[in-house]
């Protein structure tokens, strides 16, 4: 008896030794002033629950929430949050899409997957504004002079207004296979010998122009193309241009470039968490940045509300329910204190975020890399962030 009592404090101590190691200890730290022009300051300053914020860095430190990358958080016009987890770098054809274990930090550039979609939409807003484009009810084919072999009576009333809002009516498999299928229209354009607009407009029409949501990162596509002819310009020097250098975003750039030459729009950007919460400040401050109006008001507005007729969207791998769309940004009504105030946000796969609250004056973004299995931040943000508010 004695001999049997011995052994289960030594499985007992064990057992509570592997639980010690599990467990991190989180001390709260203001963000550090980088002269990148973001104010900085602490959670109390902004009157938010401390505790709640340190328990929900403490669970993805834990990895409660599977792999975050990072979790930074901007309210009244300051940074007040700002923190960095280990995982896995992005890697297409690794298993699970994860390459090599780093320590990700703020100047770790990040793979942004769709909210690159966000941010192409944006650049169509600019060159609208700057009158490179005509409007968003223009048809498509009047910006893709070398594919007028391809328009036919059933796509010629495509607009771009239609590709903003995923409303083409072109067919595309992107949320039915994953990112690893050939079956996935997003996979299978990379192998198309004459290039993305080609494999885009040669898919059957399967719903009207403006008639029926199907989400595709080939309207995207086609949205860089677009503004590259308009402009006369490569998609990413106008962006850097009128974009980025106004932000002040120095180490953003477009990574992943067709084989024949085009930007990928829907995909391809990387950048590091503070570039990425620019931009959700910006749209937070009605397109303003450092008193320059960087994008029109009204295409923050468009952004910001369901475009008519789209809403009740349940988006795959994601928490996320009922949802809008209008410009390629989500939209949502969530519940706080009573009464439903508007959500709006840049979503990427595996978990890219830039999530904004105009009523609370808050933006949050994350990173990840939870790429087979459901993303998870929203319940971070209904659970910690959201209750911190109160």
């Amino acid at each position: 008896m004695k001999t049997i009592l011995i052994h289960v404090l030594i499985l007992i101590c064990f057992f509570a030794s592997c639980n010690s190691t599990n467990n991190h200890s989180y001390t709260y730290q203001s963000p550090e002033k980088t002269g990148d022009d973001i104010e900085v300051g602490t959670l109390e300053e902004v009157n938010l629950d401390t505790s709640r914020i340190i328990r929900a860095v403490e669970r993805i430190q834990n990895g409660r929430f599977g792999e975050v990358h990072s979790m930074l958080i901007y309210k009244d016009g300051k940074l007040v949050l700002e923190e960095y987890f280990p995982g896995h770098k992005y890697q297409w054809d690794a298993p699970g899409h994860h390459a090599e274990l780093v320590d990700w930090n703020r100047d770790s550039l990040h793979h942004a997957h769709s909210v690159s979609k966000s941010i192409t939409s944006l650049c169509v807003g600019i060159a609208i504004d700057k009158r490179f484009i005509n409007s968003v009810h223009d048809s498509i084919f009047d910006y893709l002079p070398d594919y007028q072999h391809l328009k036919t009576e059933e796509n010629k009333h495509i607009t771009i207004e239609h590709l903003l809002t995923m409303t083409s009516g072109l067919q595309w498999a992107e949320w039915n296979a994953p990112l690893s299928s050939m079956k996935n229209d997003q996979i299978a354009i990379w192998f198309h010998e004459k290039g993305p607009v080609d494999f885009v407009l040669r898919r059957p029409m399967v719903a009207p122009p403006g008639k029926h949501f199907i989400y595709s990162g080939g309207n995207i596509e086609l949205l860089g193309v677009i503004v590259a002819n308009a402009t006369k310009m490569a998609f990413e020097d106008f962006s850097e241009k009128y974009l980025f250098e106004p932000l002040g975003i120095d180490s953003a750039y477009w990574h992943l470039i067709y084989p024949t030459g085009e930007v990928s729009g829907a995909g391809g950007l990387r950048a590091t968490p503070r570039e990425m919460i620019k931009i959700g400040i910006m749209m937070l401050n009605d397109g303003i940045w450092k008193g320059e109006q960087i994008i029109p008001k009204n295409w923050v507005e468009k952004s910001r509300y369901p475009f008519p007729g789209i809403n009740g969207i349940n988006v795959p791998g994601e928490d996320l329910k009922d949802m809008g769309y209008s410009y390629t940004w989500w939209t949502k009504k969530i519940n706080h204190r009573g009464r439903k105030i508007d959500w709006y946000s840049a979503n990427g796969w595996g978990g890219q975020k830039i999530i904004a609250l105009p009523e609370l004056s808050v933006v949050i973004v994350f990173t990840g890399a939870r790429y087979n299995g459901k993303v998870k931040e929203y319940r971070i943000f209904e659970r910690y962030i959201l209750p911190a508010f109160e």
